[in-house]
Order: C-alpha cells, then sequence, then structure tokens
C-alpha cells in the first residue's frame, strides 16, 4: 500500500486529487476528529461526497470550503455514501439551500427515522440489550440517567425528497462515469463509487487504510450478522480491485494498494474471530468479556460502547455459524459458550 498525498488538507482548504476532483476535510468532536470530504467539479456547480457532521465548527469549515477552494460556486448535488452522522450530518443544510441528495433508500430511511427519533434517556430495549451484554453496572447505570447520544445532536433534518441509487448504477460527476457498487457491514447499503474513466475509487467507510470500520450490534437488530455482511462484501470486490486503484475513503488517507488492503480487512476479522474462539474455550463469557481478545488492549469508557456492540457482532457470527451458543438468564447477561 502506498500514500500519494501524504499530508492532508487544513479544515476549509482542499487538494486536487485529479482533474477536477478536490479532497476537503471537516472536523468532527471525537478521537477521530475528521470525515474527508470529495467535491467533484461539474462547471457551475460542484457535487459534494459526504459534507460531515451538523456541528458549528463542521458548518464553519464547509462554508469556507464553498467560499473558498470551491471559489464560491454552489453545490447542486450531494452524494452520501451511508447514513452515519458525521457523513450525512450537512446534508440537509445544502439541501435547503438548493442541492439534491443522491444516497441509498436505506441510507436516507434509516437518517431521516433516526433525525426525527429523539429521547431524553436510553430506552428500555437499549438499557436491557447493554445489560443482556455485559455492560458495567456502574457504567451502565450512569449512562441510564445520561441523555443518550441523539441524531438530531449532529444531523441537520432532511426534507423530504432524495434520488435513490443502487447497486450498478451510473453517476456522471466531474467528467467521469462512476459505477456504484454497494458494501454491507459497516452501515447497511453502503455506497461505494468506481470510476470508469480512471483509477479513483470513492470508498466512504467501507474501504479505508489503517484503521478497521466499526462492526456493531444493537438494540434494533440484536440477532443481526453484520461480520458476515462485511466479509462478503470485500470478497466480493475483490475480483474488481487493482493495485493501481487510488481510494478516496472516509477518514485516514488516499490509498493504493486495495487488493492488499481487502485481505488485510478480511484477515483482520478472521483473526479476531480464531482468538474470541481460543478465549471461549477457556470457558463461557459475556460479550464484555471478550474484550481482550478481540481488541488486545484497554478500552475505556470513551470507546466502551463501540467495543460492546463490536463483541456481539463477532458473537453472534459465530452463533449463526452453528460454532457458539448462548445462554440465555433472566437474571444475568447472556453467556456465550463455545460448542
Amino acid at each position: 500500500m502506498s500514500y500519494p498525498f501524504p499530508e492532508p488538507p487544513a479544515f476549509g482548504e482542499a487538494l486536487e486529487i485529479a482533474p477536477g476532483v478536490l479532497w476537503a476535510r471537516l472536523p468532527l468532536p471525537m478521537a477521530l476528529d475528521h470525515v474527508n470530504a470529495f467535491a467533484l467539479d461539474e462547471g457551475e456547480s460542484w457535487t459534494l461526497v459526504d459534507p460531515g457532521m451538523d456541528t458549528r465548527a463542521g458548518r464553519a469549515a464547509l462554508e469556507a470550503l464553498i467560499a473558498g477552494p470551491l471559489g464560491g460556486r454552489p453545490v447542486g448535488r450531494v452524494i452520501v455514501t451511508h447514513y452515519h452522522p458525521d457523513h450525512i450530518g450537512l446534508a440537509g443544510w445544502l439541501q435547503a439551500r438548493g442541492a439534491e441528495l443522491l444516497t441509498t433508500r436505506t441510507s436516507w430511511l434509516f437518517a431521516r427515522m433516526l433525525t426525527l427519533d429523539v429521547h431524553p434517556l436510553p430506552v428500555a430495549e437499549t438499557l436491557e440489550f447493554w445489560r443482556r451484554a455485559g455492560m458495567d453496572p456502574e457504567i451502565h447505570a450512569r449512562r441510564a440517567a445520561e441523555r443518550p447520544f441523539n441524531f438530531a445532536d449532529c444531523v441537520h433534518p432532511l426534507p423530504l425528497g432524495f434520488t435513490r441509487i443502487v447497486e450498478g448504477d451510473v453517476i456522471a460527476a466531474a467528467g467521469r462515469r462512476w459505477r456504484v457498487r454497494v458494501g454491507e457491514g459497516h452501515a447497511p447499503d453502503h455506497a461505494t463509487l468506481w470510476s470508469e474513466d480512471d483509477d479513483l475509487i470513492l470508498g466512504g467507510d467501507q474501504l479505508m487504510p489503517s484503521i478497521s470500520a466499526n462492526l456493531g450490534v444493537y438494540a434494533t437488530e440484536p440477532l443481526a450478522d453484520p461480520v458476515a455482511d462485511w466479509l462478503e462484501s470485500c470478497r466480493r470486490f475483490q475480483p474488481l480491485a487493482e493495485a493501481r486503484h487510488l481510494v478516496l475513503p472516509g477518514h485516514k488517507l488516499p490509498f493504493t494498494g486495495l487488493p492488499l488492503r481487502l485481505r488485510q480487512m478480511i484477515e483482520n476479522h478472521e483473526g479476531a474471530l480464531a482468538r474470541l474462539r481460543g478465549l471461549l474455550a477457556e470457558g463461557p463469557r459475556a460479550a464484555t468479556g471478550c474484550f481482550p481478545a478481540l481488541f488486545k488492549r484497554p478500552i475505556g469508557e470513551a470507546e466502551y460502547g463501540l467495543a460492546l456492540v463490536e463483541a456481539v457482532a463477532h458473537l453472534n457470527h459465530l452463533m449463526h455459524r452453528g460454532e457458539v451458543t448462548r445462554e440465555e438468564s433472566a437474571a444475568g447477561p447472556w453467556l456465550w459458550r463455545l460448542v
């Protein structure tokens, strides 16, 4: 793998990746402090891919980007790879200024539903899911009394109306034809766009270097198997990937070497599953008891929630493959046992 652009642009600025394709970054209020946005030149306007989170800093950076590197020309279209708030947060803000939104139907439905689903405290189903996964009682009690994350906190309201994109669609942008290829696992119906006229791929969070996309199971679909979805997507992309491709990811640096990266992403989860089997061979565990085998590092409270949902995802995968069972108990957490 290689990184042809080793220095990222500052917030509000942009680098030209290829003719008509600009790379920008927008700030995030978390440890992963940025999301990549890509501007595609349409002449009198721009198509913007993944416009970041709706925060004061995010909006200021986007306004600076439009006024500066984009030359004050309007954003006429927004392409959103998936519904997560760091990718769709300012899409509605741009729509209110005349932009057309293109995304998958599942992404739009999830985002619109979640922006309308605001809660002052975690709902009973989420609290029960956390408990059954083995969440530390002190953390559980604290989170039960706190306002949870709500999409509406950082995703601008999405007006009615969007343009659906599906597997195999071709989108014209920046003088190129981009083939839509849909991945799964990190988010349902995650769109990636592969240029048919040069080597560029807009990868979102489905195709990233150096970090792993979170694969999580939540109370909304507690028996989901996103690990299987992710592995299937990686294997489906393998025949299409070439070393020449320059992947423009949702986070970190643009990179080449996609065939190697896809192998790494598969092996990362296969290795985690092997370590998980080894741990469960020693005896049954709650999901949170599997953190040491899965992550090989201490898990602090900041990343505790993401670790919990990823642990359940890997245990669900082994359960669906018939390799583990989940013991139900009314009084305590689920206990996962190797068959």
